[in-house]
Protein backbone atom coordinates (compact mmCIF):
# COMPACT_ATOMS: atom_id res chain seq x y z
CA UNK A 1 0.00 0.00 0.00
CA UNK A 2 1.03 3.52 -0.66
CA UNK A 3 3.31 5.03 2.21
CA UNK A 4 0.02 7.73 2.72
CA UNK A 5 -2.19 4.91 3.54
CA UNK A 6 0.61 3.04 6.58
CA UNK A 7 -1.96 4.48 9.11
CA UNK A 8 -5.22 2.38 8.27
CA UNK A 9 -5.09 -0.94 10.27
CA UNK A 10 -6.65 -4.28 9.87
CA UNK A 11 -8.65 -3.74 13.07
CA UNK A 12 -11.35 -6.22 14.28
CA UNK A 13 -13.94 -3.55 13.70
CA UNK A 14 -12.99 -3.32 10.02
CA UNK A 15 -12.51 -7.46 9.82
CA UNK A 16 -16.17 -7.13 11.22
CA UNK A 17 -17.42 -4.71 8.92
CA UNK A 18 -15.57 -6.39 5.81
CA UNK A 19 -16.42 -9.87 6.03
CA UNK A 20 -19.13 -10.52 4.45
CA UNK A 21 -16.98 -8.48 1.22
CA UNK A 22 -14.14 -11.07 2.19
CA UNK A 23 -16.55 -14.04 1.60
CA UNK A 24 -17.65 -12.98 -1.98
CA UNK A 25 -14.09 -11.96 -3.18
CA UNK A 26 -11.57 -14.57 -0.98
CA UNK A 27 -11.39 -17.12 -4.06
CA UNK A 28 -9.62 -13.83 -6.23
CA UNK A 29 -8.17 -11.90 -3.54
CA UNK A 30 -5.21 -13.38 -1.35
CA UNK A 31 -5.45 -12.94 2.55
CA UNK A 32 -2.26 -10.73 2.39
CA UNK A 33 -4.04 -8.32 0.07
CA UNK A 34 -7.42 -7.90 1.65
CA UNK A 35 -5.51 -6.98 5.12
CA UNK A 36 -4.06 -4.21 2.61
CA UNK A 37 -7.44 -3.61 0.84
CA UNK A 38 -10.21 -3.93 3.75
CA UNK A 39 -8.97 -0.63 6.04
CA UNK A 40 -9.00 1.24 2.89
CA UNK A 41 -13.02 -0.25 1.78
CA UNK A 42 -14.38 0.56 5.04
CA UNK A 43 -13.01 3.86 4.94
CA UNK A 44 -14.48 4.41 1.56
CA UNK A 45 -17.22 2.87 2.49
CA UNK A 46 -17.93 5.35 5.43
CA UNK A 47 -17.06 8.37 3.51
CA UNK A 48 -19.88 7.43 0.82
CA UNK A 49 -22.26 7.75 4.03
CA UNK A 50 -21.04 10.82 4.99
CA UNK A 51 -20.58 12.78 2.16
CA UNK A 52 -24.07 11.30 0.26
CA UNK A 53 -22.18 9.61 -2.38
CA UNK A 54 -22.12 6.59 -4.82
CA UNK A 55 -19.44 4.75 -6.88
CA UNK A 56 -20.33 3.78 -10.50
CA UNK A 57 -17.85 0.79 -10.87
CA UNK A 58 -17.46 -0.19 -14.20
CA UNK A 59 -17.13 -4.14 -15.23
CA UNK A 60 -13.29 -3.81 -15.96
CA UNK A 61 -12.48 -2.78 -12.32
CA UNK A 62 -10.60 -5.49 -10.05
CA UNK A 63 -12.85 -7.30 -7.15
CA UNK A 64 -11.64 -5.26 -4.37
CA UNK A 65 -13.48 -1.68 -6.33
CA UNK A 66 -16.04 -3.84 -7.85
CA UNK A 67 -17.10 -5.81 -4.93
CA UNK A 68 -16.07 -3.74 -2.07
CA UNK A 69 -16.98 -0.24 -3.11
CA UNK A 70 -18.88 -0.42 -5.97
CA UNK A 71 -22.91 0.77 -4.87
CA UNK A 72 -23.81 0.51 -8.82
CA UNK A 73 -21.92 -2.08 -11.22
CA UNK A 74 -22.35 -2.76 -14.72
CA UNK A 75 -21.47 -2.09 -18.23
CA UNK A 76 -21.76 1.30 -20.01
CA UNK A 77 -25.59 1.10 -20.04
CA UNK A 78 -26.28 0.47 -16.82
CA UNK A 79 -24.02 2.84 -15.41
CA UNK A 80 -25.03 5.78 -17.25
CA UNK A 81 -28.72 4.85 -16.44
CA UNK A 82 -27.88 4.75 -12.68
CA UNK A 83 -26.24 8.46 -12.66
CA UNK A 84 -29.46 9.45 -14.37
CA UNK A 85 -31.56 8.39 -11.42
CA UNK A 86 -29.60 8.33 -8.26
CA UNK A 87 -30.19 10.56 -5.51
CA UNK A 88 -26.52 10.96 -4.02
CA UNK A 89 -24.57 14.37 -4.29
CA UNK A 90 -21.46 12.82 -5.35
CA UNK A 91 -21.13 10.21 -7.88
CA UNK A 92 -17.61 9.00 -7.82
CA UNK A 93 -16.77 7.04 -11.16
CA UNK A 94 -14.77 4.08 -11.09
CA UNK A 95 -13.85 3.47 -14.99
CA UNK A 96 -12.62 5.82 -16.87
CA UNK A 97 -13.04 9.56 -17.90
CA UNK A 98 -15.34 9.51 -20.95
CA UNK A 99 -18.13 7.56 -18.53
CA UNK A 100 -17.63 10.28 -16.07
CA UNK A 101 -18.11 12.78 -18.78
CA UNK A 102 -21.61 10.35 -19.29
CA UNK A 103 -22.25 10.74 -15.80
CA UNK A 104 -22.21 14.58 -15.46
CA UNK A 105 -23.68 15.25 -18.77
CA UNK A 106 -26.92 12.88 -17.37
CA UNK A 107 -26.59 14.56 -13.69
CA UNK A 108 -25.65 17.84 -13.96
CA UNK A 109 -26.76 18.82 -10.87
CA UNK A 110 -24.12 16.04 -9.31
CA UNK A 111 -20.56 16.28 -8.58
CA UNK A 112 -18.81 13.74 -10.55
CA UNK A 113 -15.31 12.91 -9.55
CA UNK A 114 -12.79 10.47 -11.79
CA UNK A 115 -10.11 9.21 -9.65
CA UNK A 116 -7.19 9.59 -12.02
CA UNK A 117 -7.35 11.83 -15.07
CA UNK A 118 -5.15 10.20 -16.76
CA UNK A 119 -7.89 7.06 -17.33
CA UNK A 120 -8.76 7.69 -20.60
CA UNK A 121 -9.71 5.36 -23.73
CA UNK A 122 -8.40 4.27 -27.13
CA UNK A 123 -11.72 4.60 -29.00
CA UNK A 124 -12.29 7.55 -26.95
CA UNK A 125 -9.43 9.31 -28.18
CA UNK A 126 -9.40 7.81 -31.40
CA UNK A 127 -12.04 10.53 -32.79
CA UNK A 128 -13.10 14.20 -31.92
CA UNK A 129 -16.12 16.66 -32.34
CA UNK A 130 -14.49 17.97 -34.89
CA UNK A 131 -13.91 14.85 -37.22
CA UNK A 132 -17.53 14.40 -36.68
CA UNK A 133 -18.82 17.81 -37.74
CA UNK A 134 -16.45 16.80 -41.03
CA UNK A 135 -17.95 13.28 -40.86
CA UNK A 136 -21.78 14.87 -41.24
CA UNK A 137 -20.57 17.35 -44.50
CA UNK A 138 -19.46 14.38 -46.48
CA UNK A 139 -22.52 12.32 -45.81
CA UNK A 140 -25.68 14.98 -45.36
CA UNK A 141 -29.03 13.37 -44.05
CA UNK A 142 -27.16 9.88 -42.66
CA UNK A 143 -27.75 9.58 -38.92
CA UNK A 144 -25.01 9.14 -36.99
CA UNK A 145 -24.59 6.73 -34.27
CA UNK A 146 -22.15 6.88 -31.96
CA UNK A 147 -20.43 4.15 -29.36
CA UNK A 148 -20.98 5.45 -25.60
CA UNK A 149 -17.22 4.91 -25.72
CA UNK A 150 -16.55 8.27 -26.72
CA UNK A 151 -16.24 12.24 -25.31
CA UNK A 152 -18.92 14.65 -24.37
CA UNK A 153 -17.90 16.69 -27.55
CA UNK A 154 -18.80 13.89 -30.28
CA UNK A 155 -21.84 12.94 -28.00
CA UNK A 156 -22.81 16.35 -28.86
CA UNK A 157 -22.30 15.63 -32.70
CA UNK A 158 -24.43 12.65 -32.72
CA UNK A 159 -28.31 11.79 -33.43
CA UNK A 160 -28.09 8.88 -31.03
CA UNK A 161 -25.79 6.54 -29.10
CA UNK A 162 -25.24 3.10 -28.49
CA UNK A 163 -23.63 0.55 -26.63
CA UNK A 164 -22.22 -2.75 -27.52
CA UNK A 165 -25.13 -4.05 -26.36
CA UNK A 166 -28.08 -2.57 -28.22
CA UNK A 167 -26.09 -1.53 -31.53
CA UNK A 168 -27.82 -3.30 -34.03
CA UNK A 169 -31.28 -1.94 -32.28
CA UNK A 170 -29.97 1.24 -31.99
CA UNK A 171 -28.60 1.32 -36.04
CA UNK A 172 -32.36 -0.34 -37.19
CA UNK A 173 -34.60 2.19 -35.23
CA UNK A 174 -32.38 5.30 -36.34
CA UNK A 175 -32.77 3.71 -40.28
CA UNK A 176 -36.29 4.03 -39.68
CA UNK A 177 -36.76 7.61 -37.95
CA UNK A 178 -34.44 9.00 -40.29
CA UNK A 179 -35.84 7.00 -43.43
CA UNK A 180 -32.76 6.05 -44.77
CA UNK A 181 -30.93 2.60 -45.70
CA UNK A 182 -27.34 3.34 -44.58
CA UNK A 183 -26.05 4.37 -41.08
CA UNK A 184 -23.06 6.18 -39.68
CA UNK A 185 -21.58 3.98 -36.79
CA UNK A 186 -18.55 5.39 -34.94
CA UNK A 187 -15.82 5.05 -33.63
CA UNK A 188 -15.46 1.21 -33.08
CA UNK A 189 -14.73 -0.48 -36.45
CA UNK A 190 -14.85 -4.07 -35.62
CA UNK A 191 -18.54 -3.33 -33.36
CA UNK A 192 -19.47 -1.77 -36.90
CA UNK A 193 -18.49 -4.66 -38.86
CA UNK A 194 -19.69 -7.38 -36.53
CA UNK A 195 -23.28 -4.85 -36.23
CA UNK A 196 -23.24 -5.16 -40.17
CA UNK A 197 -23.16 -8.81 -40.37
CA UNK A 198 -26.83 -8.86 -38.61
CA UNK A 199 -29.11 -5.89 -40.32
CA UNK A 200 -29.52 -5.17 -43.76
CA UNK A 201 -28.56 -1.49 -42.91
CA UNK A 202 -25.75 -0.18 -44.99
CA UNK A 203 -22.79 0.43 -42.08
CA UNK A 204 -20.65 3.69 -42.66
CA UNK A 205 -17.58 3.17 -39.92
CA UNK A 206 -14.92 4.91 -38.63
CA UNK A 207 -11.52 3.01 -38.32
CA UNK A 208 -11.31 2.96 -34.46
CA UNK A 209 -10.25 0.32 -31.94
CA UNK A 210 -9.97 -0.85 -28.12
CA UNK A 211 -6.63 -1.36 -27.47
CA UNK A 212 -7.60 -4.27 -25.49
CA UNK A 213 -9.83 -6.12 -28.22
CA UNK A 214 -8.10 -5.75 -30.97
CA UNK A 215 -4.82 -7.61 -29.60
CA UNK A 216 -7.33 -11.30 -29.54
CA UNK A 217 -6.98 -13.54 -32.60
CA UNK A 218 -8.67 -16.19 -34.17
CA UNK A 219 -5.74 -18.23 -33.61
CA UNK A 220 -6.12 -17.45 -29.67
CA UNK A 221 -9.22 -19.30 -29.72
CA UNK A 222 -8.45 -21.77 -31.93
CA UNK A 223 -5.75 -22.66 -29.27
CA UNK A 224 -7.77 -22.24 -26.39
CA UNK A 225 -10.64 -24.36 -27.80
CA UNK A 226 -7.91 -27.24 -28.72
CA UNK A 227 -6.37 -26.63 -25.24
CA UNK A 228 -10.07 -26.64 -23.28
CA UNK A 229 -12.66 -28.59 -25.47
CA UNK A 230 -15.22 -28.23 -23.09
CA UNK A 231 -14.97 -24.45 -22.55
CA UNK A 232 -17.48 -21.98 -23.87
CA UNK A 233 -15.89 -19.07 -25.52
CA UNK A 234 -17.85 -15.43 -24.97
CA UNK A 235 -16.12 -12.71 -27.03
CA UNK A 236 -17.10 -9.22 -27.00
CA UNK A 237 -17.77 -7.42 -30.22
CA UNK A 238 -15.08 -5.30 -30.20
CA UNK A 239 -13.06 -8.00 -31.13
CA UNK A 240 -12.38 -8.58 -34.82
CA UNK A 241 -15.08 -9.87 -36.70
CA UNK A 242 -13.18 -13.37 -36.99
CA UNK A 243 -12.52 -13.71 -33.89
CA UNK A 244 -16.42 -14.10 -33.30
CA UNK A 245 -16.75 -16.56 -35.68
CA UNK A 246 -14.58 -18.85 -33.86
CA UNK A 247 -16.22 -17.97 -30.82
CA UNK A 248 -19.47 -19.67 -29.27
CA UNK A 249 -21.10 -16.66 -27.97
CA UNK A 250 -20.32 -12.88 -28.55
CA UNK A 251 -22.20 -9.96 -26.49
CA UNK A 252 -21.71 -7.20 -24.13
CA UNK A 253 -19.98 -7.35 -20.38
CA UNK A 254 -23.57 -7.71 -19.58
CA UNK A 255 -24.47 -9.93 -22.02
CA UNK A 256 -21.51 -12.44 -21.19
CA UNK A 257 -21.87 -11.74 -17.18
CA UNK A 258 -25.81 -13.04 -18.23
CA UNK A 259 -24.63 -16.28 -20.34
CA UNK A 260 -22.59 -17.39 -17.25
CA UNK A 261 -25.22 -17.00 -14.55
CA UNK A 262 -27.87 -18.12 -16.59
CA UNK A 263 -26.25 -21.56 -17.86
CA UNK A 264 -23.84 -22.04 -15.46
CA UNK A 265 -21.14 -24.01 -18.37
CA UNK A 266 -18.31 -25.88 -16.58
CA UNK A 267 -15.65 -24.08 -17.84
CA UNK A 268 -15.56 -20.66 -19.47
CA UNK A 269 -13.38 -17.76 -21.34
CA UNK A 270 -14.49 -14.74 -21.51
CA UNK A 271 -12.69 -12.65 -24.33
CA UNK A 272 -12.20 -9.16 -22.99
CA UNK A 273 -10.49 -7.38 -19.85
CA UNK A 274 -8.53 -9.67 -17.40
CA UNK A 275 -11.01 -8.22 -14.26
CA UNK A 276 -14.10 -8.74 -16.40
CA UNK A 277 -13.72 -12.52 -15.29
CA UNK A 278 -12.64 -12.06 -11.82
CA UNK A 279 -15.97 -10.27 -11.21
CA UNK A 280 -18.00 -12.26 -13.18
CA UNK A 281 -16.31 -15.86 -11.00
CA UNK A 282 -17.14 -14.20 -7.78
CA UNK A 283 -21.03 -14.54 -8.40
CA UNK A 284 -20.67 -17.99 -10.14
CA UNK A 285 -18.03 -20.04 -7.77
CA UNK A 286 -19.49 -23.34 -9.74
CA UNK A 287 -17.66 -22.20 -12.92
CA UNK A 288 -14.03 -22.50 -14.06
CA UNK A 289 -12.73 -19.00 -15.88
CA UNK A 290 -10.04 -19.99 -18.09
CA UNK A 291 -7.88 -16.67 -17.95
CA UNK A 292 -6.45 -15.52 -21.62
CA UNK A 293 -7.65 -11.85 -21.37
CA UNK A 294 -5.79 -8.72 -21.84
CA UNK A 295 -5.38 -5.60 -18.85
CA UNK A 296 -6.81 -2.36 -20.00
CA UNK A 297 -3.93 0.28 -18.28
CA UNK A 298 -6.78 2.70 -18.42
CA UNK A 299 -9.10 1.06 -15.93
CA UNK A 300 -6.12 -0.09 -13.76
CA UNK A 301 -5.08 3.23 -13.05
CA UNK A 302 -8.58 3.42 -10.84
CA UNK A 303 -7.29 2.05 -7.42
CA UNK A 304 -8.83 2.07 -3.77
CA UNK A 305 -6.17 4.13 -2.71
CA UNK A 306 -7.16 6.64 -5.43
CA UNK A 307 -11.05 6.51 -4.92
CA UNK A 308 -10.35 7.25 -1.25
CA UNK A 309 -8.56 10.68 -1.94
CA UNK A 310 -11.31 11.64 -4.32
CA UNK A 311 -13.97 11.13 -2.10
CA UNK A 312 -11.79 13.15 0.88
CA UNK A 313 -10.83 16.46 -1.14
CA UNK A 314 -13.80 16.05 -3.76
CA UNK A 315 -10.65 15.70 -6.32
CA UNK A 316 -10.69 15.85 -9.71
CA UNK A 317 -13.94 17.01 -10.49
CA UNK A 318 -15.34 16.34 -14.39
CA UNK A 319 -17.07 19.24 -15.55
CA UNK A 320 -18.96 19.58 -19.09
CA UNK A 321 -19.86 23.03 -20.70
CA UNK A 322 -23.33 23.55 -20.65
CA UNK A 323 -24.30 23.59 -24.23
CA UNK A 324 -22.17 20.63 -25.51
CA UNK A 325 -23.65 19.11 -22.42
CA UNK A 326 -27.10 19.80 -23.87
CA UNK A 327 -26.28 18.88 -27.08
CA UNK A 328 -24.79 15.04 -25.93
CA UNK A 329 -27.83 14.93 -23.72
CA UNK A 330 -30.20 14.54 -26.42
CA UNK A 331 -28.45 11.45 -27.90
CA UNK A 332 -27.70 9.86 -24.62
CA UNK A 333 -31.00 10.18 -23.59
CA UNK A 334 -32.23 8.67 -26.92
CA UNK A 335 -30.38 5.62 -26.20
CA UNK A 336 -31.73 5.43 -22.78
CA UNK A 337 -35.08 5.88 -23.67
CA UNK A 338 -35.23 2.77 -26.39
CA UNK A 339 -37.22 -0.08 -25.30
CA UNK A 340 -35.29 -2.73 -23.41
CA UNK A 341 -34.35 -5.30 -24.89
CA UNK A 342 -36.04 -8.92 -24.64
CA UNK A 343 -32.99 -11.27 -24.20
CA UNK A 344 -29.64 -10.52 -23.76
CA UNK A 345 -28.03 -8.96 -26.54
CA UNK A 346 -26.45 -11.70 -28.72
CA UNK A 347 -24.43 -12.30 -32.02
CA UNK A 348 -26.22 -15.39 -33.09
CA UNK A 349 -25.79 -14.39 -36.66
CA UNK A 350 -22.33 -13.43 -36.98
CA UNK A 351 -21.86 -17.28 -38.17
CA UNK A 352 -25.19 -17.44 -40.26
CA UNK A 353 -24.57 -14.53 -42.74
CA UNK A 354 -21.34 -14.11 -44.81
CA UNK A 355 -19.23 -11.72 -44.63
CA UNK A 356 -20.44 -8.30 -44.97
CA UNK A 357 -18.69 -4.90 -45.74
CA UNK A 358 -18.65 -1.68 -44.03
CA UNK A 359 -17.53 1.55 -46.18
CA UNK A 360 -15.14 3.09 -44.07
CA UNK A 361 -14.54 6.84 -43.76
Amino acid sequence: MADGFASFEYTPEVEAQTRPLWEKVKARVTPLEWRLQAPLIAAINQLKAEKNAVILAHNYMTPEIFHGVGDFVGDSLGLAREAARCDAKIIVQAGVHFMAETSKILAPEKTVLIPDLLAGCSLASSITGADVRLIKQRYPGIPVVTYVNTTADVKAETDICCTSANAVQVVEHAAREWGVDRVILIPDEFLARNVARQTDIKIIAWQGRCEVHERFTAEDILELKAAYPQAQILAHPECPAEVLEVSDFAGSTAAMSDFVMLRKPKQVVLITECSMADNVACDAPETEFIRPCNLCPHMKRISLENIYEALLHDRYEVKVEADVAASARLAVQRMIDMPPLAIPARYDLVKARHHVDVELI
